[in-house]
């Protein structure tokens, strides 16, 4: 196991995305805090099978949009599993319009969540990266924030803004040791983006894609796992896009 006596702490941990997260984590031998901010059931669900698997867990509640609560949660993590190694800023929410049909601060609650979360947990938990010498920080970011997208204006720019994020804080903790990338997730079926999938189901979509498929969760997770892991030792500042070829193409990717 890669990660054996390491601790992480994943945010936005009770479904999706997170979930699989923290649970390959797990797998690979680490010690997870699972972060909610609403589904404390769910959470308390994915730590009951971590440790059904022999693994370590808690379930922690903390809104990361709010810094104060950001700070608690690394240092309640921190005290309930030991000293923290992994970072994986997960927590996101969208809310998809048409910027005409949107409200003028409609941007904003997904910015604090998507962008300014991983800003709070980043710095939380920073200190003590710096003075271990290695550690990792984990974004998951959306192929959104490279390109853009009918109704997506405020996720593609709080993606935008993590992405830049990452490449910032790899730079000023490369010195330190502690590396700093970003997993850029394509379409991928959870509750988080299901408005996009409505139409037709994802049919549409789903034909724009070279690979004809979506990611499936545990897809992100092993990228997010592989750039916490001893694997990519060598690797910082970088955005591993996983999306299918989505994003490799001009247009829909034929005349």
């Amino acid at each position: 196991m890669k990660l054996k006596d390491r601790t992480a702490l994943v945010t936005g941990a009770s479904r999706g995305i997170g979930r699989a997260i923290a649970l390959a984590l797990a797998e690979q031998g680490a010690a997870v805090a699972v972060n909610y901010r609403s589904r404390q059931d769910d959470a308390l669900a994915v730590v009951k099978e971590i440790e059904a698997a022999g693994g370590r867990a808690v379930a922690i509640g903390a809104d990361v949009a709010d810094p104060l609560q950001a700070q608690h949660l690394a240092a309640e993590a921190t005290e309930r599993l030991g000293p923290l190694n992994i970072l994986v800023n997960n927590a996101g929410v969208s809310d998809d319009g048409l910027i005409y049909d949107s409200p003028p601060d409609a941007w904003l609650d997904v910015m604090k969540v998507n962008f300014g979360g991983a800003y709070h947990c980043t710095h939380a938990v920073m200190e003590q990266f710096m003075a271990q010498g290695e550690a990792t920080v984990v974004n998951v970011s959306s192929a959104m924030g490279e390109r853009g997208w009918i109704g997506q204006s405020n996720y593609s720019a709080s993606k935008g803004a993590l992405n830049s994020f990452t490449r910032c804080a790899a730079v000023e903790l490369a010195r330190f040791g502690v590396r700093v990338n970003a997993v850029l997730a394509g379409f991928t079926p959870t509750e988080l983006v299901e408005e996009v999938f409505q139409r037709d189901g994802g049919k549409s979509i789903k034909r724009q894609i070279p690979l004809r498929r979506f990611a499936t969760t545990e897809q992100v997770a092993a990228a997010a796992v592989f750039l916490a892991g001893p694997d990519s030792g060598y690797i910082t500042g970088e955005l591993l896009t996983v999306d299918g070829g989505f994003t490799a193409q001009l247009g829909v990717g034929r005349p």
